[in-house]
């Protein structure tokens, strides 16, 4: 069965995802470091990992082929990509195994830079092209995996 995994913490993309899920009858496991509010649906699970670092561990351990991921975690969405999950982050932005590692080194240039003051900000806002992008992204992530892996008759 194909899911699709949030990683919870900060994700603005939560209740789009909820929607297109319930479209697409897709199952969606939520997981954060505390209990959160969740829509009560047979579809969707409530995972807590409370941990450092726990809910990306579980998350890079249950994903592989067919599942979508949903995260801005840079490192995570690597993890995932080597199983072969889809990721995707909350602006849109699918990372594939080519790309992957300019992100990292992207996001690794950024620390570096924000930790010597350089640049003291974060990313822009999430505006309304941004979860437009998002959803957009995830319809046709959702397409494609079911275009390569049809359902056995």
């Amino acid at each position: 069965m194909r899911i699709i995994y949030i990683d919870a913490d900060a994700c603005p993309v939560k209740d789009e995802t909820y929607r297109v899920a319930r479209r697409h009858e897709m199952r969606v496991v939520v997981v954060a470091k505390e209990a959160i509010r969740v829509p009560s649906e047979s579809w969707l699970e409530l995972v807590v990992r409370t941990g450092f670092g726990e809910v990306d561990d579980w998350i890079a351990e249950q994903a592989g082929p067919g599942d979508i991921v949903i995260t801005a975690d840079i490192p995570l969405a690597a993890r995932c990509v080597a199983k072969s999950a889809q990721v995707i982050d909350q602006r849109g932005r699918l990372f594939t195994e080519h790309d992957i590692g300019a992100a990292l080194a992207m996001r690794d240039l950024m620390t570096e830079i924000r930790q010597s003051g350089a640049v003291t900000g974060g990313p822009a806002p999430m505006a309304a092209k941004d979860r437009s992008r998002f959803l957009s992204k995830l319809h046709d992530t959702i397409d494609a995996i079911r275009r390569a892996n049809p359902p056995q008759k």
